[in-house]
């Protein structure tokens, strides 16, 4: 796996990420752990203190006076790491249990009154209970005493770390788990990223015209951008070298008759000199058309209505004479990923024919989310109107291309024939036929 790859960074990132939270896990857990097991200490330290305290007993002249075997084993067998001592209040120590033997006395523990109890930490090797109590014979004596117990802290040491081990054998199986885990679900995660750059590789190569997979949601507008994108750059290719195309066409005319006047040229002077001025008037517009269309262009998402709405107000202006009756039927907005300049070009050539043929009305129909031949278009453009239309059997003729006539005439357009042509390389389908609700001529353009 590289080192710049998506799937390294995230593997990376998940893996520290985890690595914190199972050391994190790992304190709370010893944390809570020394917790609980001091104070189940704490507790068990206590019921031997009341031990201690129930055999305990004060003689008729006030002195303490313990039983020479307890109930607790432990206080018998020395170095068992159970103590117990009792220490008559700001006075010595009175009793200690057998078990310590040769310990050094117990402290008597600060600020502690009778009947209360402290729970301390002896030297960081043993923990100690203290419990300040007042015994009282039969005669009515009383004497105050400290009751302390001690354990060693090897019992919760060995369960600390007993958990310790168990923490670092499981936490480490489950963070491989989990990261073998996170890299099966990461490789599945990106998998719509895999796939759009093996179609991106087999556009390249040619072996696809566009992405035409199914992606994931996030990167259905990044898709369509790219088929935008593509299918923009070889419309502009295409269309270059179709324009040069026109360039040869054109000038066929104007050499042949160059070349019929080879023989005379004194007397075909001013015909040489015209075809001459008019070759020079071809090329110069052709390069500049084909310099013009050979631009890039930034390609972003566009609002078809918006380039309607401004079409039909130039329109208005253009054919106020004639009273047109110009009707909209389009959404409020729709946002599709085109170049202006080939939007404004099939749009406006297309409603300004319908004007220039109507009587007095066209309509602009925009349907979204079409379907047409099993393929899923985005726009379904209706243009209609009220004129003529086309004679029967005559549509296929002006789709054809050949010598167009109204390359140099000044206008709106440049003819349907260029429309059909840009649409098809733009990946939309253009289709003609006669309007049911007004009469004259309808184009449908489906545009992906």
């Amino acid at each position: 796996m590289r080192k710049k790859s998506l799937s390294f960074r995230l593997l990376v990132t998940e893996g520290v990420v985890l690595a914190i939270f199972f050391t994190l896990v790992a304190i709370i857990l010893e944390k809570g752990f020394l917790d609980s097991a001091e104070q189940a200490l704490r507790d068990r330290l206590q019921v031997q203190v009341y031990a201690l305290l129930s055999a305990a007993k004060l003689n008729e002249s006030g002195e303490l006076v313990m039983p020479h075997s307890l109930p607790e084993p432990r206080f018998e067998t020395p170095g068992s790491g159970l103590y117990g001592f009792i220490q008559q209040a700001k006075k010595n120590m009175v009793w200690r249990s057998q078990s310590a033997i040769g310990l050094e006395e117990m402290l008597e523990p600060v600020e502690l009154s009778a009947g209360k109890s402290e729970f301390v930490i002896v030297n960081h090797h043993r923990y100690a209970i203290h419990s300040d109590v007042i015994l009282k014979n039969i005669n009515g004596i009383e004497r105050e005493f400290i009751f302390t117990v001690t354990e060693d802290t090897r019992f919760v040491s060995t369960q600390i770390e007993h958990l310790r081990n168990v923490l670092r054998i499981w936490l480490l199986v489950i963070g491989v788990s989990l990261i073998f885990i996170q890299f099966e679900l990461l490789h599945w995660s990106l998998k719509p990223l895999r796939n759009i750059v093996d179609d991106l590789n087999a556009v390249d190569q040619g072996h696809k015209n566009r992405l035409d997979g199914h992606y994931a949601t996030e990167l259905t507008g990044l898709a369509n951008n790219l088929n935008a994108f593509i299918v923009h750059e070889r419309a502009h290719l295409d269309r270059y070298r179709k324009t040069l195309d026109d360039l040869a066409h054109s000038l066929k005319t104007p050499l042949a008759i160059l070349q019929g006047c080879i023989e005379s040229f004194s007397d075909n002077k001013g015909t040489v000199q015209e075809q001459i001025s008019r070759m020079n008037q071809i090329i110069e517009y052709q390069l500049q058309k084909a310099a013009a269309k050979a631009e890039v262009k930034a390609i972003k998402s566009i609002d078809i209505c918006q380039v309607i709405m401004k079409i039909k107000a130039s329109l208005d202006k253009v054919y106020i004479d004639k009273g047109l009756n110009l009707e909209l039927a389009i959404p409020e907005q729709h946002l599709i990923y085109y170049e202006e300049g080939d939007l404004y070009e099939v749009i406006g050539n297309l409603m300004d024919n319908a004007c220039k043929w109507c009587h007095h009305s066209v309509k602009v129909t925009v349907n979204i989310n079409q379907r047409k031949n099993r393929r899923d278009f985005s726009v379904l453009l209706l243009i209609e109107d009220d004129g003529p239309g086309i004679p029967i059997g005559k549509f296929n003729e002006i789709l054809k291309r050949g010598m167009r006539l109204d390359e140099n005439i000044d206008g709106h357009g440049i003819g349907v024939t260029v429309v059909y042509e840009l649409i098809n390389l733009l990946g939309g389908t253009l289709e003609g036929g006669t309007s049911a609700e007004l009469g004259g001529m309808r184009w449908r353009v489906y545009l992906p």
